[in-house]
């Protein structure tokens, strides 16, 4: 398995900046933040180190350059929203990124793009799925033909409270998961494996890795701190973040080496990429890069 972070957490550096970070930290690997230019919406949205949206050959191939001599590989090119977005004007816009976003994959030869598959909030998971069968085949087949597969990641996106009752992304659950792949029967489609959501969703996180491992097209190290005392007093169905929080590896509650142990039991080799949303480690720039620093030494207990 190769280490890597997700370039989201860098959001002040340029690709160039971002890569030299990686690299000083002995990193082989970086999902690439890839949203439409312009203002964030939400925390750790709008990060944009690559734009998809105006990449062409010529500049794919100096970023392979930048890439290449600092010994980084893109594991990925990364954009979550909610493509099931019930504004019907603003799902098409999110869609259209997606596209340049599977384009640019193809152009760099990265071949795998991280998203989500979104959710309407307020319809049900039966409805929810009815949308799926209509709004993602057309993406799935322009995926294959530039032979780029697409990687759900399992957050329900569900912590603020317009985001209440149902989150943003459907695939959280392993139930949910064999129906949309039975939807959606396709070798471009799979995941892209986070244990920290189970954790809150009080989930197995090391089950499903056996029944899913040839779906698994990445994973991500991400940590979650559960309350118990914040939790018996407002329950599994307030917003998540008011009884949990997001927390560096090693730092939360996963189990890293039997999470690690576990990925190695089912032969996964792929991309892993530590994913940083630890408001700890948010005052500053210095306390970025420690983050990513604290994480590295960390993680490489199990990952060598």
């Amino acid at each position: 398995m190769k280490l890597g972070v997700v370039s989201a957490i860098f959001a002040q550096q340029t690709f160039e900046e971002m890569i030299a970070i990686v690299a000083e930290n002995g990193l082989e690997c970086v999902e690439v933040a890839c949203w439409p230019q312009g203002k964030a919406e939400r925390r750790y949205a709008g990060v944009s180190h690559i734009d998809t949206q105006h990449l062409t050959a010529e500049k794919a191939a100096a970023l392979l350059t930048i890439c290449h001599e600092k010994g980084v590989e893109i594991s990925a090119l990364a954009y979550y929203p909610n493509p099931l977005d019930e504004d019907l004007v603003k799902r098409k816009t999110i869609i259209e990124h997606l596209y340049t976003v599977i384009d640019a994959a193809s152009l760099l030869n990265v071949n795998l793009v991280t998203t989500f598959i979104g959710r309407m909030p307020s319809k049900s998971v039966a409805e929810n799925l009815k949308e799926v069968a209509i709004v993602w085949p057309p993406i799935i087949k322009y995926a294959e033909e530039k032979g780029v597969r697409i990687a759900i990641e399992n957050c329900p996106m569900y912590f603020t409270e317009d985001e209440w009752p149902g989150g943003q992304n459907l695939m959280t659950t392993p139930n949910i998961w064999r129906e949309v792949f039975e939807l959606l029967d396709s070798d471009f489609i799979g995941l892209n494996y986070d244990p920290s959501h189970f954790v809150w969703q009080q989930i197995d996180y090391l089950k499903p890795l056996t029944e899913f491992k040839e779906k698994i097209f990445h994973v991500h190290y991400k940590d979650i701190k559960l309350y118990p005392d914040k939790l018996a007093e407002v329950g599994v169905m307030a917003p998540p973040l008011t009884f949990m929080a997001p927390k560096l590896p090693g730092l939360g509650d996963v189990d890293w080496g039997k999470y690690v142990s576990a990925l190695t039991d089912i032969g996964y080799d792929g991309y892993t990429c530590i994913e940083i949303e630890d408001k700890a480690f948010e005052k500053n720039e210095e306390d970025v890069k420690k983050s990513v620093t604290l994480s590295t030494h960390y993680l490489r207990n199990y990952v060598i």
